[in-house]
């Protein structure tokens, strides 16, 4: 499958994978209870003043910030248990070299080795300051 991870070091990586999906199933889940129970509108019907409303849109905005992340973090386990499969998971998508078993373990949604996710942080992070 791959040529540079063991048998053994992909099946430890895609149980990680997997347990942290549905860990992250069961979270959403819960979100979305939750959020059902305490909706925004019932939260807002009991503001008596502008305080009391930012503090229920703050809430309201940190539960759907929440929720994102774990979504993207889903596609992203997704994208790496495909990668598994078609036996590209540990190879950079930037530069085609190996990303190392450690980075791995420590981040099983890596794309790149740690040299190409650095050049791709700065080209791409840093950008987004504003210049004023």
């Amino acid at each position: 499958m791959n040529n540079q991870l063991s048998d053994e070091q992909i099946h430890r990586l895609r149980e990680q994978l997997e347990n942290r999906f549905n860990d992250l199933w069961h979270e959403i889940g819960s979100e979305l209870k939750g959020s059902a129970r305490e909706s925004f509108l019932q939260i807002a019907g009991e503001v008596h003043d502008l305080e009391d409303q930012s503090i229920a849109d703050l809430f309201a905005d940190l539960n759907m910030t929440i929720l994102d992340k774990h979504v993207q973090e889903t596609r992203d386990i997704n994208s790496a248990l495909i990668r598994i499969d078609k036996g590209t998971y540990s190879i950079c998508s930037d530069c085609g070299g190996p990303i190392d078993f450690d980075r791995l373990l420590a981040y099983p949604t890596a794309k790149r080795c740690v040299r190409c996710q650095g050049v791709y942080e700065k080209t791409h992070l840093e950008g987004n300051h504003s210049r004023l």
